[in-house]
């Protein structure tokens, strides 16, 4: 069965960084794509940036283009988020997920509704 587990949040002051980690089990992530999302409570959940299959990556939220990076490694079946220079605002529960139509799991799609498959989410709390 597919699964992602997300990990790597925590309490981190602001101006520090944070590496989270996406593993999946199921399968083998080669061949697939993966999201990044953030929610904060009372709030819709956004979409920050992807990695397809072919290692081409999406920043789709401007305010963390420029601090925050996917990347994959397809030997450790994990994908990866790591953020740089945080911010208060950064502060949510951070998702990873894949698309869940097997045509779309090679891409990223900007829409929530094209992923299916979801991990549990990770807290990041940027605090002083």
């Amino acid at each position: 069965q597919l699964r992602l587990v997300e990990s790597g949040g925590g309490l981190v002051t602001p101006g520090g960084s944070l590496m989270l980690s996406c593993a999946a089990s199921g399968f083998s992530i080669d061949g697939y794509s993966v999201g990044w999302f953030r929610q904060v409570p009372g709030r819709e959940r956004e979409v920050v940036g992807c990695i397809n299959r072919y290692g081409t990556i999406s920043d789709y939220l401007h305010a963390v283009s420029d601090r925050f990076t996917v990347t994959r490694d397809d030997d450790k079946n994990t994908f990866f988020l790591n953020m740089t220079n945080l911010k208060p605002e950064d502060t949510a529960v951070y998702y990873c997920a894949t698309p869940g139509r097997p045509d779309d799991r090679l891409y990223c799609f900007k829409e929530l509704d094209k992923y299916d498959y979801w991990g549990q989410g990770t807290q990041v709390t940027v605090s002083s």
